[in-house]
Parts: C-alpha cells; sequence; structure tokens
C-alpha cells in the first residue's frame, strides 16, 4: 500500500495527525482499518471516515492560527451522544485541510466507502470533510460510488478551539440521518447546520457563516430537528461512472471583462485533456475567449460552458461571437445548471469512460433529456 504523508513545520507537527489510509489508484481491492465502540448490540452500526477539515482542527499557540490536530477517535469521543443512536467505527483516511484536497484522493475515499459499505452490517457512512472543498468531494462520491447505502458529509464552520464549535452537533445529526428511513434515497448528502443538501445541488455561499450550503432554487432535501429527520424534497437525477486507472487532466478556467484567451491556449499546449469555463450571464464569453475555444475544440479538447451566476441554467440564447448559441453550434457541451467545478469533476469522469466520444459527454451533461 502507498501512504500519502503532509509534512509541517516543527512548530505545527504536534498540534496535527497525518495518518492517512493507505490505498491505491489502480482500483486494487481495499480493506479499510475501522476501529469499532460497540455500546448497544440492538443499535445500527455507522461509520465515520475521517478526513481532516475545520471539524478537526484546533488553534496552534505557535502559528495563531488553526491547524489539523484532531484523531478521528477524539472526534467521536467528544461527541457522547452518539451511543444513543448507533454503534460507531471510526476509519481515519487523513488528517488535512480540504484545500489540499484532490480528485485522485477523492478517488481512494470512493474506493475507501465502498468497501466499507460491502459490509451487510454496515447501514451507511458518514464522512467528516473540510467545508472549502466538501461539496465537490460529495458530489466526486455522488458520480462514483457504487452502494446505495446512504453517506453523508459533515464538517464544521468553527474549529473545536471556537467558543461554540458546531462540528459536535453536525456529526451527530449526521449519524441521525444514516439511521434514519426518512433520509432514504438521497445519495451523497452534505448535511451542516441540521440542513440536508444534495451533492450535486449543495453550494458553500458564505466564507465564515455556519448557514453556509445552500441548494439555490433545488431546495433543501430535509433538515434534522430533535433528532428527527424531516423529509422536503428528493433528488432527480442520480448518475454513475467508474473511476478510471488514471483521471483526465481537466482545466477550470472562470472568464472576465477582458479576457484574451491566453489561459484557455495554455491550458491545451500544456497537455489539458478537457477544459470547463465558467462563461458570464447564461453561458457567453468575449469573442477573444472564444477564438481560443475554437484552437481547444480543433485540438481536439473537449470545453464545457458553465455560468459564474449562482442561479439558473447554461442556455443558448445569445448567437453573438461567444455567445451560448454560438458557443453550442460551435462544438462546446453546455452544463446546464451543474457547478463549473463540479462540471470539471464530470467531465473528468466522463472523459476516463467516454473518451472523444462527444454524443456520450454532451448526453452526460443532459441528463434529463431523453433523446
Amino acid at each position: 500500500m502507498s501512504y500519502f504523508v503532509i509534512l509541517m513545520s516543527r512548530s505545527t507537527i504536534l498540534a496535527a495527525l497525518f495518518a492517512v489510509l493507505a490505498l491505491t489508484t489502480s482500483g486494487a481491492e481495499v480493506n479499510p482499518d475501522v476501529t469499532w465502540k460497540i455500546t448497544n448490540p440492538k443499535l445500527p452500526k455507522v461509520v465515520v471516515v475521517t478526513t481532516g477539515g475545520t471539524i478537526a482542527e484546533r488553534v496552534n499557540d505557535n502559528t495563531g492560527g488553526a491547524v489539523p490536530s484532531i484523531s478521528g477517535d477524539k472526534l467521536v469521543a467528544a461527541v457522547p451522544a452518539l451511543k444513543d443512536v448507533a454503534n460507531i467505527g471510526v476509519c481515519q483516511f487523513s488528517n488535512i485541510d480540504s484545500s489540499q484536497m484532490t480528485p485522485e484522493l477523492w478517488a481512494n475515499l470512493s474506493r475507501a466507502v465502498d468497501a466499507i459499505l460491502v459490509r451487510p452490517d454496515v447501514v451507511g457512512v458518514v464522512v467528516t470533510h473540510g467545508t472549502d472543498t466538501m461539496a465537490e468531494g460529495a458530489y466526486f462520491l455522488e458520480l462514483t460510488l457504487k452502494s446505495d447505502k446512504p453517506v453523508v458529509f459533515t464538517g464544521a464552520m468553527k474549529n473545536a478551539s471556537s467558543p461554540a464549535p458546531d462540528g459536535p452537533g453536525n456529526l451527530l445529526d449526521a449519524v441521525v440521518q444514516v439511521c434514519s428511513a426518512n433520509a432514504r434515497d438521497w445519495g451523497v448528502t452534505v448535511t451542516l447546520n441540521a440542513f440536508v443538501n444534495g451533492a450535486r445541488a449543495a453550494r458553500k455561499t458564505d466564507t465564515t457563516n455556519p448557514q453556509t450550503f445552500m441548494s439555490g432554487d433545488k431546495g433543501y432535501l430535509g433538515y434534522i430537528a430533535e433528532g428527527k429527520v424531516v423529509r422536503l424534497n428528493v433528488v432527480l437525477i442520480r448518475q454513475k461512472l467508474p473511476i478510471p486507472e488514471t483521471l483526465p487532466k481537466v482545466v477550470f478556467l472562470s472568464t472576465y471583462s477582458g479576457a484574451d484567451g491566453s489561459l484557455v491556449r495554455f491550458a491545451v499546449d500544456s497537455g489539458a485533456d478537457g477544459i470547463v469555463i465558467d462563461g458570464v450571464g447564461a453561458g457567453n464569453v468575449d469573442a477573444r475567449t472564444f477564438e481560443a475555444i475554437k484552437y481547444a475544440l480543433a485540438k481536439n479538447v473537449p470545453v464545457v460552458i458553465s455560468s459564474r451566476v449562482y442561479h439558473g441554467t447554461v442556455a443558448p440564447i445569445y448567437a453573438d461571437a461567444g455567445g451560448g448559441k454560438t458557443l453550442q453550434k460551435t462544438g462546446c457541451i453546455l452544463a446546464g445548471d451543474l457547478l463549473g467545478q463540479k462540471a470539471r469533476l464530470l467531465l473528468m469522469l466522463g472523459l476516463g469512460e467516454y473518451h472523444d466520444d462527444s454524443k456520450a459527454l454532451r448526453k452526460l451533461f443532459d441528463p434529463r433529456s431523453s433523446t
């Protein structure tokens, strides 16, 4: 097995734990280490897979900032009410800030979670994860997990040194959700501050406020109140793709006023297998970026157009140079209502499965279409 190691300066090494679960990227069979604490044999079994993030951080005296410092076992031990909900197993995958996460690590995480869920006595998994990239990580697992058992991503916006940390309550709510019959068929969710978001729709909307994850016009799937799940919505789109042995290189760019397309050309010349561009409005770019996009398409590099606007969908409306209609006619794929960073992950997995099959890739970004 291979190990992912993060080195820290001596001033912070005592404040963090960096035990990372060893998993290969080749898709080989994995058998994650799970430590169990059985308190009541009649209760269901839930595994908490810890990856790090603010929920597992404390303020370091030397640096004055929060760093990874709490192991998975201690994270669970800090929430004694869990023993009344489920028998908890702990699997420490990593202990890193989620700004350091990569698709390769999410691929390993997906394999680890599937290996846990295949156990018949496990009803579901809670993944503790940093909020910075939680929505992307949850979506990656939503696309790639083979199991239909519930998987809940949760974390915290306030670290454990805060006077009012939100991590313990979020962890308890996540376990309650996994065990609830009222929370089935949601796939992977992002659940913080009592609200349940579908992985595809979830978006972080505030840098520091605990009420940060929202689902826009899709709406929350539900919420947790007094230890019970209140169901509000169903998940309309569920897509599944295998994890390729090597993840294709997909570049994400955002356009802006006065962009000249040079970054698009650089991405192509640097070996990008695909490009996702956050356009303006309903999915439009300026004329010089449009010329660069045509350069990419001529080199057989697929280009997906998303929007930097929070709500709504990318649509083929405008027919000027760089308008959404022109981009679609030129060969770009429109991302619909999918967030650009998530469109990157979908294109990455889509390229791994369909390669240069443009029809299949286009269909992937139009899952509501019947044709």
